[in-house]
C-alpha cells in the first residue's frame, strides 16, 4: 500500500475528469472546449495572499499599462532589491509616499488596511487558507477595505487552483457565455449562476473556457479586419 504522503495529489481544477464531466453535462460548452483545445491554466501562487490582493487593488479601474506602471513604481519605492513591498513597509508608508507612486488616496487606504490586517493575522497565508472552504475565504478576505468578492474569486481560481468557482459578475465570463451560446444579450448573474449548476463541481474550468470564447471572438474579428484591409 502506498504511503499517504506519497499518494498522488488531485489535479488542480479537476484535470481530465473535469473536462469529461463538463462535456457530458453541457454539450454546448463541450463544443467550445473542443474549439479552444487543452485546458492550460495552472495556479501560480506567490508567497502570501498579501501580494495578490495588493496587486488586485492597484489594478482596479485602470487599464493594464497604467496599472503596471504604478505597480513598478510601488515596488521601486517601497520594496527591497526588486521584491514586492512587505506588509510592514506598506503599513508604515505615508499617504504622500503612496501618492507619489500614482496610488489614489482610496487605494492607499485599502493597501494599508490590507497590510495591517495581514500583520494582525486576519489575512492568513496560503497554507492556512488552503484548509478553508471557498465561501469562508470570501467572507474573511472581503473584510479588507477595497477587496470585493470578485477579487477573492480571482485569487481562488488563479492562485489557489480551486475547482468550483464561478465569478458570475465577471464581464468576460458573461460575454463568453453570450458568444458560446449564441445569445443576443448577456445573461444576468442570476441566470449564469442557474445555468452553471450543471457544471458543478468544476465551474472554474468552465469559467476559463468562457474567457477563452471572448479571446477567440476577438481573434476572429481581428483576422477578418486584416483580410478586409
Amino acid at each position: 500500500m502506498p504511503n499517504a504522503r506519497n499518494a498522488a495529489r488531485p489535479a488542480p481544477y479537476g484535470g481530465e475528469a473535469a473536462r469529461a464531466h463538463l462535456r457530458r453535462a453541457d454539450p454546448t460548452l463541450g463544443k467550445l472546449m473542443k474549439r479552444v483545445g487543452p485546458f492550460t491554466l495552472a495556479p501560480q501562487r506567490p508567497g502570501h495572499p498579501f501580494q495578490s490582493l495588493a496587486t488586485s487593488i492597484l489594478y482596479q479601474q485602470l487599464n493594464g499599462k497604467a496599472a503596471s506602471t504604478i505597480v513598478r513604481r510601488f515596488v521601486e519605492a517601497h520594496g527591497e532589491n526588486g521584491r514586492f513591498p512587505s506588509p510592514e513597509r506598506v503599513a508604515e508608508a505615508t499617504a504622500e509616499a503612496l501618492r507619489a507612486c500614482g496610488i489614489s488616496f482610496n487605494k492607499g487606504r485599502a493597501l494599508q488596511d490590507l497590510a495591517r490586517r495581514t500583520l494582525a493575522g486576519e489575512v492568513p497565508p496560503f497554507r492556512a487558507l488552503s484548509r478553508m472552504e471557498d465561501d469562508d475565504i470570501v467572507e474573511r478576505l472581503t473584510e479588507v477595505r477595497g477587496v470585493g468578492r470578485w477579487t477573492v474569486e480571482m485569487l481562488l481560481i488563479f492562485r489557489m487552483g480551486r475547482p468550483d468557482v464561478l465569478p458570475v459578475n465577471d464581464f468576460g465570463v458573461r460575454k463568453g457565455f453570450t458568444i458560446a451560446y449564441g445569445r443576443k444579450q448577456m445573461p444576468s448573474p442570476a441566470e449564469l449562476m442557474e445555468h452553471g449548476e450543471r457544471w458543478r463541481p468544476y465551474r472554474s474550468m468552465a469559467s476559463w473556457y468562457l474567457w477563452r470564447a471572448t479571446d477567440l471572438a476577438a481573434e476572429t474579428k481581428g483576422a477578418l479586419a486584416a483580410a478586409i484591409e
